[in-house]
């Protein structure tokens, strides 16, 4: 939110400068993100007239002017404005000036002529970002005054950080108890006397809308002159807020909404039929929104509307065909009340975000649209002129929250803050804040204002008393006692080792987001059981991930898109699957990989990472779990993403863990990605559960070598040949080694040979050629029987 400082001292006195007033909001919580200094360095800038305007004789686009800046004889100045002509008031600054910009005004020659001074831009003044033209002044602005002196200059544009739990401060009004209790100032009251009635007209209210629309006022104002300017305080105001000032009736309700915090809108009252209906949208009920765009709404949105029609989103934005123009002479002026649920993501379901929704949806205080409403009148009738009608309230008491005296208690406000704050300083802060304040046995009874939605409990009045009394004044204590260190069990590796393990195999770590488009979900054939989001930020985040690999194939793909040609990434998180309940949340490593195998280097020929590299990383991620013998890979039952000839499922005691492999051609073609992107993702849980370690002795008995070559058919795996062999042998075999793989001469088609050292060891004797003979022998029978094999001579 931005203000203008100038603005806020009006409201409460500052007995502090600008530095010290910055300061003391942000530590407060309300954190100041940006000040602007406006219109400083303007001591030699003044208002002044142009009386006379010729082309320049040497050039197209100068005009020379004649200005009355009020000495007596008018000053010469060649200008190049486009809006520059006789009887506007501009203003000039003077020989001798120096502006913000650091630009120093001296007499000179244009093209030949002589100018004495420079009329000015709101940019070139340090006011606004304005340099379409020179800054038209109000017609009645008094000639040789002060710029300054007559904009209330110098002043500075600050913009805060608001957090969702202070909508009360979205208003300058709002702010201002904050700065008061800041300060141990007063709030200066706004005169918001109720406007006199001087006109029948008015039009009945309907709530149709329930809990979500408890409280409507309209007024009807006849006779308005909707051409009319809005005063320069007024619209300077709004411009230094980060408003454009527009006309006299909509800078109204603007600044109203500014100071007080309350959204408003007004309606042509001719174009209007029949009594107001606050009810929720049609199916399909389409809106023209006043910045041109087509709505089409549905049950979940509040309208304003009419006996024929919807008038406006209801805390969003108001319609084009209601709008006030230059030819209004009558208005409806509306002040609601919304619930936040009501209005809470709606402007986003639309592509938008409004001023009035921002409020909305985090809480604007139910009691202020009657005084918005006296408000927005005074001033209409001041500027505008006109004639008010009565106020048609329209409300539902019972769906209006009600505010609970809270108890803080002497105690536990001294316990949380460990120091104290004496009960004078308590009760002063609560009530420069707007609270009402009791005191009773043990501390004291506070009320809060309906506008403070974040009063609940002891805790948050604890809080205001810490931010107001000032965070910087509470020391700091180390903690006393002990702290209870918990155990990491001995069965469990960490996520975070897991983590070290694959940023040591050259992968780096990548958080994406758990929100996905449901349309690449689709694309990945991943979309069963996926979880919508009520109120996405955007269509292509509407959906909750089903699995890690396609937000993380799509970084892999941001990066190749980059330039960067080998790309190793990883994520650990969870995935969410809708159950009809709450989602489940399982968690899930992913691993991607494209390009080179190695970083490129000189001592070794570049290839392309392959499906043998995945599982290289695997084998290394499975042998810190201390059981390598639970885990297998298959080539069965592989998901649509996976190639069919290059992936494989990834099994720990024969139940599915998880995948690896390349992605399958046709995805990889979608994803506009090259054939050489392999992924693995599997469940967390398996990965991370380890086998207890435990020590044996170190053998006292030889081990024995015996190398064997078999002959099987190609289908083959090496998993079932080593399953084979480990079954036959048992304890005896410490290690199985395969060091070669042949087919082609001399081996039938179909078929390959497989070449394999097998490490036998027993614990109690030295095995003798005979025991290796037949160890061998039970081996060779085994792969015989289970997989077809034959020893080769």
């Amino acid at each position: 939110m931005k203000f203008s400082e100038n603005w806020l001292r009006e409201l409460v006195a500052i007995d502090a400068d600008r530095a010290a007033l910055v300061h003391a909001l942000t530590m407060s919580g309300l954190e100041v993100e940006e000040v602007t200094p406006l219109g400083e360095g303007l001591d030699g800038v003044v208002v002044a007239e142009i009386v006379e305007a010729v082309k320049h004789p040497e050039a197209d686009r100068l005009q020379v002017c004649k200005v009355d800046a009020g000495r007596g004889e008018p000053l010469q100045i060649v200008c190049g404005a486009p809006n520059a002509r006789v009887g506007i008031r501009v203003p000039l600054a003077t020989v001798g000036a120096t502006l913000p910009g650091g630009i120093q005004i001296k007499a000179a020659k244009l093209r030949g002529v002589e100018s004495y001074g420079m009329l000015c831009s709101a940019k070139e003044l340090g006011i606004d970002a304005d340099a379409s033209g020179l800054l038209e002044l109000p017609s009645d602005a008094p000639v040789g005054k002060l710029l300054a002196e007559y904009m209330g200059l110098p002043d500075a544009s600050i913009e805060l950080k608001i957090t969702p739990n202070r909508p009360d401060v979205l208003g300058l009004h709002g702010l201002a108890h904050d700065v008061a209790a800041l300060f141990g100032s007063e709030v200066k009251a706004i005169g918001t006397t109720d406007a006199p009635v001087t006109a029948s007209a008015s039009r009945p209210v309907r709530l149709e809308a329930g809990a979500d629309a408890p409280r409507y006022l309209g007024r009807v104002i006849e006779g308005v002159d909707a051409t009319a300017r809005s005063p320069l305080w007024l619209a300077e105001r709004l411009r230094r807020s980060g408003i454009r000032p527009i006309s006299a009736i909509v800078d109204i309700t603007q600044y109203v909404m500014l100071e007080l915090g309350h959204p408003m809108h007004a309606f042509d009252n001719d174009t209007l039929s029949g009594p107001i209906v606050v009810r929720h949208a049609d199916v399909g009920e389409p809106l023209k929104l006043l910045d041109g765009s087509e709505a089409t709404l549905d049950p979940s949105f509040v309208v304003i509307a009419d006996e024929a029609r919807a008038l406006a989103v209801g805390g969003v934005m108001g319609g084009l065909d209601s709008r006030v123009t230059d030819a209004t002479r009558n208005i409806f002026l509306e002040a609601a009340h919304f619930a936040p649920s009501a209005i809470m993501g709606r402007a986003r379901k639309l592509g938008l975000h409004t001023d009035a929704s921002h409020r909305y949806e985090r809480g604007v205080d139910p009691a202020l649209p009657k005084r918005a409403m006296e408000r927005a009148t005074e001033l209409i009738l001041a500027i505008a002129g006109g004639k008010a009608g009565p106020v048609t309230v329209a409300e539902r008491l019972e769906d209006l929250r009600e505010h609970v005296p809270v108890l803080l208690r002497h105690a536990r406000l001294r316990r949380v803050l460990g120091i104290e704050v004496a009960a004078s300083e308590v009760a002063r802060i609560f009530t420069a804040l707007g609270m009402g304040v009791v005191e009773v046995a043990d501390g004291w009874r506070i009320t809060p204002p309906s506008s403070r939605f974040d009063i609940e409990r002891e805790e948050d009045l604890i809080e205001e008393v810490a931010r107001i009394h000032g965070y910087e004044r509470i020391p700091t204590h180390v903690p006393a006692g002990e702290i209870a260190l918990r155990a990491e069990p001995e069965a469990r590796l960490t996520e975070m080792a897991l983590r070290d393990q694959l940023a040591a195999r050259g992968y780096f770590e990548a958080v994406t987001l758990s929100f996905v488009s449901a349309d690449l979900l689709k694309t990945w054939g991943v979309d069963e059981g996926q979880v919508p989001l009520a109120n996405p930020l955007s269509a292509d985040l509407a959906v909750m991930r089903t699995s890690l690999l396609p937000g993380l194939v799509e970084a892999l793909r941001h990066n190749r898109a980059r330039q960067q040609d080998r790309v190793r990434l990883f994520e650990v998180a969870r995935s969410f699957h809708a159950t009809g309940g709450a989602p489940d949340e399982i968690g899930r490593v992913a691993v991607v990989a494209s390009g080179g195998a190695r970083p490129e280097q000189w001592g070794e020929t570049s290839r392309t990472v392959d499906f043998f590299d995945l599982k290289g990383d695997l084998d290394a991620l499975i042998a810190h779990t201390g059981e390598p013998a639970r885990w297998s890979v298959d080539a069965g039952d592989l998901p649509p993403w996976l190639h069919p000839g290059r992936g494989a499922r990834v099994l720990r005691d024969g139940r599915q863990a998880g995948f690896l492999g390349a992605l399958h051609p046709a995805l990889a073609k979608a994803l506009d990605l090259g054939p050489d992107v392999h992924v693995m993702e599997l469940a967390l849980e398996p990965i991370l559960s380890r086998r207890l370690p435990s020590a044996s002795r170190v053998a006292r008995f030889p081990a024995v070598r015996r190398d064997i070559a078999v002959e099987l058919p190609e289908e083959v795996s090496w998993a079932s040949v080593e399953a084979a062999v480990r079954g036959a042998l048992g304890e005896v075999l410490t290690e199985i080694r395969l060091f070669d793989r042949y087919a082609g001469k001399g081996i039938d088609e179909g078929r390959k040979s497989l070449a394999m050292g097998l490490i036998l060891q027993d614990a109690s004797r030295t095995l003798t050629d005979d025991d290796a003979d037949a160890r061998v022998a039970d081996a060779v029978g085994a792969l015989e029987k289970t997989c077809k094999a034959r020893l080769r001579g």
